[in-house]
C-alpha cells in the first residue's frame, strides 16, 4: 500500500526523529511511504478563534493530500492524534463556517488515520516485530481518547512489543495540561495539571512515558526533566520502529 505521511508542525520543527521512525516502521511492514509538501492543518488556529486563517490552512492541507492521492496514495497516516482529529472532526465545521462546499467535499474524501488506528484497524496488525526493553507508561492524549476513540489500540501494540513491560498509569485519562494555546493562556492551571500527571507517571516506576502526540510529550517531558526524574518521553512510533532510546 502507498501511504501519505502527515507530520505535525510540532514534529517537523522539534521532533524529526518521529517522522523518520514512522517511515522506517511502515516500510518494514512492506508499505511505500510518500511525504507530500504540506502545511499546518490549522487546528490551533481554529480552536483559538482564527477561523479565516484556519480555513486557508485547511484548504492547503486538503490540496496537498488530494495531490498525494492522485499520485497513488491510498490513505493518509498522521503522527499526531490532534491533527487527525482536526481533519476528521473540525474540517467539516471549518467548511461550514467558511461556507466552502469544496473544502467540505475535500475533507470528506480524505482518508486520514492516526498511526495506531491505521496499524490495528486498517492493516490488522498488533505485533510489528518491535523490541524495547523498558518499563513504559502510556498517556492517552485527549484527542486520541475523546475525539478519535482510539481506546486500547495503542496499548495492544505496546503489549506486543518484546521486552516491554507496560505500567498501569493512575488517572491515565486526565489531561496533561498542554492543550495547545491553553498552556500559554492558563499557565498556572497547566502547570498544576502536568504536576499531577508526572506524579502519577513516577508512581508507576516507568523509565519511559509514551503517547501518540509529541506536543503533550514535550509538556510532560519538560516537567519530568525539570524534576530530574530520569523518565524519558518517547513517541509511540519510535518504540514501534525500534528507534527509541536504548
Amino acid at each position: 500500500m502507498r501511504v501519505a505521511l502527515s507530520v505535525a508542525c510540532f514534529d517537523d520543527a522539534l521532533f524529526p526523529a518521529t517522522g523518520r521512525a514512522a517511515v522506517a516502521l511502515l516500510e518494514r511492514l512492506g508499505h511505500e511511504v510518500a511525504y507530500p509538501p504540506q502545511t499546518c492543518c490549522g487546528q490551533i488556529h481554529w480552536t483559538t478563534g482564527y477561523h479565516r486563517e484556519a480555513a486557508g490552512l485547511a484548504r492547503a492541507y486538503a490540496a496537498a493530500f488530494e495531490g498525494a492521492a492522485l499520485e497513488g496514495a491510498e490513505v493518509v497516516v498522521a503522527l499526531s492524534a490532534s491533527c487527525a482529529a482536526a481533519v476528521r472532526d473540525a474540517y467539516p465545521r471549518i467548511a461550514r463556517a467558511a461556507r466552502d462546499p469544496a473544502l467540505a467535499r475535500a475533507a470528506e474524501g480524505l482518508a486520514v488515520y492516526e498511526l495506531t488506528e491505521f496499524l490495528v484497524d486498517v492493516l490488522g496488525v498488533t505485533d510489528v516485530g518491535a523490541y524495547f526493553p523498558h518499563r513504559v507508561a502510556y498517556h492517552p492524549v485527549c484527542a486520541s481518547a475523546r475525539t478519535l476513540g482510539l481506546a486500547d489500540k495503542p496499548l495492544r501494540l505496546l503489549r506486543a512489543v518484546k521486552g516491554l513491560e507496560l505500567a498501569d498509569l493512575p488517572a491515565a485519562g486526565e489531561c496533561c495540561g498542554f492543550g495547545g494555546s491553553f498552556a500559554m493562556k492558563n499557565a498556572d492551571v497547566s502547570v498544576a495539571m502536568v504536576a499531577d500527571k508526572v506524579r502519577h507517571i513516577r508512581e508507576t516506576g516507568a523509565d519511559v512515558v509514551c503517547a501518540v502526540d509529541n506536543s503533550c510529550l514535550a509538556h510532560i517531558g519538560g516537567a519530568l526533566s525539570r524534576l530530574r526524574s530520569g523518565v524519558r518521553a518517547v513517541h509511540l512510533a519510535e518504540i514501534l520502529a525500534g528507534t527509541g532510546p536504548s
